[in-house]
Order: C-alpha cells, then sequence, then structure tokens
C-alpha cells in the first residue's frame, strides 16, 4: 500500500492508497523538528483506527516544501516502510511541462495541484488553492504549469493585522452577516472575510483577461471551504487535488495506468 504524503508550511497530509482507492487520510500541523519516530507513533495510532498497521505500507511518495523535513520524512519512508521514497523535486518524474522561467522555483505543492486538478479537470485550468499563501496556478490545455499568482494566506494576514496593531484583537476568521461592520471584531472579520472574496474575485478576472481564453476555476486548500458560496468566480472546489496529484506521479513514475 501506498503512503502520500503532502507537507505544506501550515499542515501535513498522510493518505493511504490500496491501489484501487483512498483508504484513509489524516492532517497534522508542521513540524520541522518531528523526528521519523515520532512521526511513526503518530502514524501507527492512526492506522490502527482503520485497522491498518505500519506494516502494510510499501511504497511512499513525498512532496514538501519545508526542506528541513525531508530527512525525517524520508527516515519514516525508509525505516518503517523499508522502502526508498518518491520525493517531488528531487527523484519524480512529473510528466508535465514548466512553461515558466526558472522551472526549479516551481514549488512542489504547485506541480503537485497542476497534476492532480488536470487529471479529472482538464484544462486550462485556475487552481486557486488557499492555504499559508492563496497561490493561483495556471494549467494549459495539455496539463502545463505556466506560472500564476502568489499572494498572503487568509490566516497569516490575519494573524499579521494582530500582531502589527497593538489594540486589535486575534479573532476567528469567518463570514460576516454584512459588510460593515459595527464593532472593532466585526471590522476585522469583514475586511480579511470580504477583502479575501475581492482578491480571489479580481485576480481571476485579471488572469482570464490576461490568458484570453476560457478557462476554468477550481478551488482547493485547507481554508478553501470559507469561500464556499460567497463568489460565483469559483466553478469547483475540488478537496482532493493534491493526493490525488500525488497518485497520478506514483503511477506515471511506476507505469501503472489509472
Amino acid at each position: 500500500m501506498l503512503l502520500a504524503i503532502e507537507q505544506g508550511n501550515t499542515n501535513t497530509v498522510f493518505a493511504v492508497h490500496d491501489g484501487q482507492d483512498w483508504l484513509a487520510q489524516w492532517r497534522t500541523s508542521t513540524d520541522s523538528a518531528r523526528t521519523a519516530d515520532e512521526y511513526a507513533v503518530w502514524l501507527s495510532q492512526f492506522l490502527q483506527m482503520q485497522d491498518l498497521t505500519i506494516k502494510a505500507l510499501d511504497a511512499c511518495i513525498i512532496s514538501t516544501v519545508v526542506p528541513q523535513s525531508l530527512f525525517n520524512l524520508r527516515n519514516l519512508s525508509r525505516r518503517y516502510l523499508k522502502a526508498e521514497p518518491l520525493v517531488v523535486g528531487e527523484n519524480a518524474q512529473l510528466g508535465i511541462q514548466l512553461r515558466i522561467d526558472n522551472p526549479a522555483e516551481a514549488g512542489a505543492d504547485r506541480l503537485v495541484n497542476a497534476i492532480g486538478a488536470f487529471v479529472k479537470h482538464g484544462g486550462p485550468l485556475i487552481v486557486v488553492d488557499s492555504g499559508t499563501a492563496t497561490n493561483f496556478d495556471i494549467i494549459g490545455s495539455d496539463g502545463a504549469f505556466e506560472g500564476g499568482v502568489i499572494a498572503p494566506g487568509v490566516n497569516l494576514s490575519m494573524e499579521a493585522l494582530h500582531k502589527a496593531a497593538a489594540r486589535l484583537p486575534r479573532v476567528a476568521i469567518q463570514r460576516p452577516p454584512k459588510v460593515i461592520g459595527t464593532d472593532t471584531v466585526g471590522n476585522m472579520q469583514s475586511g480579511i472575510y470580504w477583502g479575501y472574496v475581492s482578491l480571489i474575485e479580481g485576480l481571476i478576472d485579471r488572469i482570464k483577461a490576461e490568458y484570453s481564453r476560457p478557462m476554468r476555476v477550481i478551488g482547493t486548500g485547507g481554508v478553501a471551504s470559507l469561500f464556499q458560496g460567497a463568489t460565483d468566480r469559483i466553478d469547483e472546489f475540488d478537496p482532493d487535488i493534491t493526493v490525488r496529484g500525488l497518485l497520478e506521479i506514483w503511477r506515471r513514475n511506476h507505469q501503472i495506468p489509472a
């Protein structure tokens, strides 16, 4: 069975695939100091809840944007799965073109998303990935990664506002009942929430105008659900883009048909 690991700056997702279906998926906070043994203990507990054991896993694919974590994730695979992991950005062949100025700069998470989105939705696409950063990834009609936009994530912006302004509290991010707030918390929630909706809508409109061809827009990421129903610019929300992309990369590197 395949263990797929996707590590972002804020959260890390572990998912198990048996060759036919995804059996389980778990999310934990990213901690670059966590050792391979700590990962194994944590993972074993969740596997047990699915009547699985870590010994049932015999393959691994890793995508991470936290370089200092790769050593421990690689050791998790080597030590407990007895398998050399496939690592996006190192020994994994992606099978897509990178139509950007410096392909080495492309984040592993964005490339995995490009593949996972194209496999299901085709192209051209805009993938709006809401996480630590809000990425707008452009996927061509042939599945090529063509660049995009990176903006600060909604949680990052809220935290920066709290830290930089002494009298502004830390508040929960949620959809306020109206745009015009009548207290400090309501003002902040409206500015962050509706400000991000406007950011998403504005950038999608500008990307489409510049691209000059019809494009579908897919939303994904840890906080994407916050914006469901708030904008008509996103055609579909797809929470499984990343794990689908990892599985597709695994199949391409092992010549396994979908």
